[in-house]
């Protein structure tokens, strides 16, 4: 269910049997179009309508840009809303960022989206960590911006060292910045147990001093005033999370995000040793623990609203086509193939059991066993990353004609996935178009 070591040949192998069909792309329809039943039938039955699909938002550059929330948001979260107030489909929103809590990005929702948004709608790039126990007792090394050691501590970690402690503890290692340098030589620092992992949670504000004191524990074995020759190899364990090569905000071109931090991390590793970084996790989209945590938290929702018919149906809406469309496709994929196989007639945890054997960190999947939904329907926005403001393109095909692929190194670059089902303008008519799809009459 995640992306851990080998993950591109893995997921690769796994699911490039799957063929897609070809991307649509969507204009507004008529009102005489826009009239509905208001009553489903289910077996025959008429029954009261009710959600049978979810929704998976991205935030940036689909709800918001920086600091600043896209019109159409408002407009679609109205929609989504009944008279009171409350949302009427289950909505989890799954972002790359991981720089504050569930519980604060919640509240900013709220906020900017005029309705009440609770932290168990909210899917952070390092959510699905709190899935790994074998790692919440050691003593690990946190990179990343925002209350890094809280956000650790709430995901379960015990043991937990900031960049800046470690800089602290040791201040001959970070030596760029002349005028950060120790005026006088600093007391020799004896009583510091070895880091046993490095978790990232996101883009740090120096990245120089990141990315030497993370290289020096790794190279010492988690000990940064330990030499050793030739280093250790495997190196202690690396978890790391939001893979986004770029992200938008105000700015009229997308920003550096935590993928391009990893880029120069990987490669300084690379050209200091003559090896590959290795991650034992990599969590946040595009990856499939993080759709799959998603999924989770939709049937939750459902259930806990009292909503009778089981989530057949998932649309996730986006503006990445490397992470956002990438993603909800590969997962679309994950979700065929459990199906195909029929594995959830084997016995309730076979789909858990195979992504297990996959992907064995993830090995507390049992949470998630059960019934999944039938599909991942990927739905491109045109007010983030992609094409940034300018209008739907009359070629359905325009998403996928970049040659560059901006994927992390541990991803299969396969052009089909990051064909979107459908391209609209903004997060509005994607609402919309999910409503057309459903026949769901809003109350």
């Amino acid at each position: 269910m995640a992306l851990l070591k080998n993950t591109g040949s893995l997921l690769s192998a796994t699911y490039r049997a799957v063929t897609r069909g070809r991307p649509s792309v969507w204009a507004p329809w008529s009102t005489r179009e826009r009239l509905f039943t208001g009553i489903r039938r289910l077996g025959g039955v008429s029954i009261e309508n009710q959600p049978s699909f979810g929704f998976l938002f991205d935030i940036d550059g689909v709800l918001v840009r920086g600091r600043s929330p896209i019109p159409a948001a408002v407009k679609a979260f109205k929609k989504l809303s009944d008279c009171h107030g409350k949302l009427q489909v289950p909505v989890v929103f799954v972002t790359n960022s991981g720089n504050c809590l569930r519980k604060t990005r919640a509240e900013e929702l709220s906020a900017v989206l005029q309705v009440e948004i609770s932290q168990d709608q909210v899917v952070l790039s390092h959510s699905p960590l709190c899935m790994l126990p074998q790692f919440h007792k050691k003593r690990v090394l946190v990179s990343g911006q925002g209350p890094v050691h809280e956000i650790a501590n709430n995901l379960g970690f015990q043991d937990i060292v900031t960049i800046d402690a470690l800089r602290e503890a040791f201040p001959l290692l970070d030596m760029v910045d002349h005028n950060r340098r120790p005026k006088e030589k600093p007391p020799l620092t004896v009583d510091f147990s070895p880091i046993e992992a490095v978790v990232l949670f996101g883009e740090p504000i120096r990245w120089e001093t990141s990315l030497q004191l993370i290289t020096d524990v790794l190279l010492s074995g988690g000990n940064p005033v330990t030499w050793l020759s030739p280093p250790p190899y495997p190196h202690i364990p690396v978890l790391a999370c939001n893979m986004d090569l770029m992200w938008m905000a105000e700015a009229k071109m997308p920003r550096f995000g935590h993928g391009t931090f990893l880029i120069c991390l990987e490669h300084i590793y690379k050209k200091m040793t003559g090896r590959e970084l290795k991650y034992e996790a990599l969590v946040g989209k595009p990856s499939i623990v993080t759709y799959s945590y998603a999924e989770h938290l939709i049937r939750q929702q459902s259930e806990q609203h009292g909503w009778a018919l089981p989530i057949q149906r998932l649309y996730a809406i986006g503006d990445n086509p490397m992470a956002d469309i990438y993603g909800a496709n590969l997962y679309n994929q994950h979700l065929k193939t459990i199906h195909q196989e029929g594995l959830q007639a084997k016995g309730g945890h076979a789909d858990v059991e195979a992504m297990n054997h996959a992907h064995p960190s993830f090995g507390c999947l049992e949470n998630f066993s059960g019934n999944h939904a039938q599909s991942c329907t990927s739905i491109l926005v045109c007010t983030g990353v992609y094409r940034n403001h300018g209008d739907v393109p009359s070629d359905p095909n325009e998403s996928v004609t970049e040659t560059v692929f901006h994927g992390h190194r541990d991803f299969h670059f396969d052009p089909s996935l990051v064909e979107a089902s459908s391209i609209v303008q903004d997060v509005s008519e994607a609402v919309d178009l999910v409503f057309q799809k459903e026949n769901w009459c809003p109350v």
